[in-house]
């Protein structure tokens, strides 16, 4: 079941999430440093309340009883282009197809709003996500460096696919 998040008891549940899954993931491939600069910058309760104020539209999805994963979207009308912020399952969840669910569910969203473009950025060291995404029919579109601050830049792909 994917439902929105709207509560602040929601969102501290995605914050969990996020801070579990960055450290199971993203660890072994931009550093610990990194990625606890990361989590309080972009995938805390404060940043998440920030930005559903600015209005990302953000989902958590469940398996049996448990919140696994989580989506954030950002629709841009004008360039009729709907961009998943963020896509992440649990990896004690992986193999489920929940990862395909959210993703079919952001295909959905787009559609509903006449979108033309779905797109993301991936760190470029992030192989199986890449190639997962690839196989669901994005690509590359081009590399993008952006300095985070704090001495961090994130080295990412842009990828997209139409809808």
């Amino acid at each position: 079941m994917i439902i929105p998040v709207t509560t602040d008891e929601q969102i501290e549940i995605t914050a969990a999430l996020a801070k579990k899954i960055w450290n199971q993931h993203y660890v072994a491939i931009i550093g610990q440093d990194q990625v606890d600069y990361m989590v309080d910058k972009f995938q805390s309760t404060n940043a998440f309340t920030k930005q559903i104020d600015e209005g990302y539209l953000y989902f958590l999805i469940q398996h049996e009883e448990d919140f696994c994963g989580y989506l954030a979207l950002v629709v841009d009308e004008a360039a009729e282009k709907l961009m998943i912020s963020k896509i992440y399952v649990d990896a004690d969840f992986r193999g489920l197809g929940l990862g395909k669910q959210l993703m079919d569910f952001a295909i959905e969203r787009g559609r509903e709003k006449h979108l033309k473009t779905l797109w993301l950025t991936v760190n470029k060291y992030n192989t199986n996500s890449i190639e997962w995404y690839k196989y669901l029919g994005f690509n590359v579109k081009e590399a993008i460096q952006i300095d985070i601050g704090n001495g961090f830049i994130m080295d990412d792909y842009l990828m997209e696919k139409p809808i």
